[in-house]
């Protein structure tokens, strides 16, 4: 039976409950509102000992926080114990509500265990509901949720009474519980929000550095650095150029931003940028400056998103290679053309007629197929050496018929030309004069063949002019006209010399080798010659 100062001890009581629950919300950190929940044990339940722990992400429970024993607090805060023991021990004894009590008859078992603990020292109980110092009660925090996930587990020892809480007791302890786990809860809410402020203001920080490094390194990059648009109507458009880029090409900025990259390039060049994969591709061409001169450069793509889900850019990075593209031009020169004349050389001379002639039986005009692509061999399907119609991309190489009559056939000439009287003038006035001849020799056959056509050293004093689409009239004609270009004096150092020169007439036909065409058109040349020659003593 309830005495007349109960419901006073009570009220006074809740009061105390009232006052420590409004503190948990009060704490400005995880670890504050942990040491809170602790005291408030103490200090409004009037239990001499509380200690909080708390699970940990692996599932073990760590001594949180603990109040009512600084020994106590020294020696065990920080210790972990196994989820397994906790377990044991939340399934042991007598269930109020969600507390667990476990009186000191079956809590000897617990003495020795792995669990960190502690408790007050004191005479064994006199009557029933006195408080055993074994005596061991739990009070779980479970989250707010249908799962109710163990958040951890308050011990308290020993009441303030002596004696086992009663049913008010025990409701107020479960209740200062579940109002802990939702202050916990809140309290490492705040804690992450806190971390996910601080790592998104560090990953501003980070980005507005990062994109300040940028800026200054596409600013003053000392090679060319363009942003241009991807996508749209306005694909390719370039948004912004830095100063090395605009002092490459001789434009402002402003006048940049009215381009693309496909506006500038070299007409020759146009193919290769469209072949350039945007996504890191690479590209060596030619860009246009303002004064209409051109400039070799390295074109190197990457793609860049604004933002996660932003739009895309393409980075371009902008190398001028124009000292080593010469160079390498002037390699590449020196190796296909004759240093004395800067004519192609033998090997430049064979390539090309290597690449208008196929091996394949001799073509005549009848099998002759007019494709569509020009003279490219295996250009798309081939159906094979010798086999010509519509899979043979290639216009085959034939020579008019044999004979003084022009038969109409248009073929690709190959002139054979040898110095007459040229030995003669290097035995007797020396290799410098020699070599002036050739030089002017040179000259006059580049002048008088069209454009197009090839004039080539194969060397010594041999030359051989490559016609195309020449009849055998027209072909006879040009060495005619060649002939009488090289007979006038050559004025060497105050003296002038005379050169003549003997040609030979070939033809390239596809089905014949690179040597036959040039042994024939040779062979021609010195049966011409010896013709002369004969002509020459019967007149003498």
């Amino acid at each position: 039976m309830e005495t007349e100062s109960e419901p006073y001890v009570r009220l006074a009581t809740l009061r105390q409950l009232h006052q420590v629950v409004a503190d948990l919300n009060t704490a400005r950190s995880l670890a504050d509102t942990l040491q809170t929940v602790a005291d408030g044990i103490v200090a409004g339940l009037n239990y001499e000992l509380a200690c909080v722990n708390l699970v940990r992400p692996d599932g073990d429970l760590v001594v949180a926080a603990f109040a009512g024993s600084p020994a106590a607090e020294a020696l065990i805060t920080g210790r972990v114990g196994p989820r397994e023991s906790w377990e044991r021990r939340l399934s042991m004894g007598v269930a109020w509500g969600d507390l667990r009590f476990i009186p000191h008859t079956e809590g000897w078992v617990l003495i020795e265990d792995d669990v960190p603990q502690w408790h007050t020292e004191g005479p064994a109980p006199r009557f029933e509901d006195e408080w055993h110092p074994h005596d061991r009660l739990y009070a779980p925090m479970y989250a707010s949720g249908s799962k109710r996930e163990l958040l951890g587990v308050i011990s308290v020892d020993r009441p303030r009474n002596g004696r086992h809480p009663g049913p008010w007791g025990q409701e107020a302890l479960q209740m200062y519980a579940s109002q802990s786990a939702i202050a916990i809860s809140n309290a490492r809410l705040r804690a992450n929000m806190q971390r996910a402020l601080v790592r998104l203001e560090r990953e501003q920080q980070a980005l507005r550095a990062s994109e300040e490094s940028f800026r200054q390194a596409f600013e003053y990059a000392p090679s060319g650095m363009a942003i241009a648009e991807m996508g749209g109507d306005q694909h390719g458009r370039l948004l912004r150029t830095n100063d090395a880029l605009c002092r490459l090409l001789s434009r402002p900025a402003s006048v940049m931003r009215r381009y693309s990259f496909a506006d500038l390039v070299h007409p020759e060049d146009i193919g290769t940028l469209l072949r350039t994969s945007a996504e890191g591709g690479r590209a060596e061409l030619r860009l246009g400056r303002r004064d209409g001169t051109y400039v070799w450069v390295s074109l190197r793509n990457s793609v860049v998103a604004d933002t996660a889900d932003g739009p895309r850019f393409l980075l371009t990075h902008v190398e001028d290679i124009e000292e080593r593209k010469r160079h390498e031009l002037q390699l590449a020169h020196r190796a296909s053309h004759d240093a004395l004349t800067g004519l192609p050389n033998s090997a430049e001379l064979r390539s090309r007629l290597s690449a208008r002639i196929c091996e394949r039986p001799h073509a005549t005009p009848e099998t002759q197929y007019d494709a569509p692509y020009g003279h490219d061999h295996n250009f798309g399907f081939d159906a094979g050496p010798g086999v010509g119609g519509p899979y043979d991309h290639h216009v085959h190489s034939v020579a008019p018929a044999a004979g003084e009559a022009d038969d109409g056939t248009k073929g690709l000439a190959v002139l054979f030309c040898d110095l007459d009287g040229f030995k003669s003038i290097n035995d007797r006035f020396g290799h410098h004069t020699g070599d002036a001849v050739l030089i002017e020799v040179a000259r006059r056959l580049t002048t008088g063949v069209r454009d197009g056509d090839t004039v080539a050293r194969l060397g010594g004093d041999e030359f051989v002019v490559l016609a195309d689409g020449l009849g055998a009239a027209d072909a006879a004609d040009l060495a005619v006209r060649l002939r009488n270009a090289i007979i006038p004096p050559i004025r060497v150092d105050g003296r002038a010399v005379r050169v003549g020169a003997s040609f030979g007439i070939g033809w390239a036909e596809c089905g014949m080798t690179v040597e036959e065409v040039l042994n024939s058109a040779d062979q021609r040349m010195y049966i011409e010659k010896r013709s002369r020659a004969k002509i020459h003593r019967r007149a003498g």
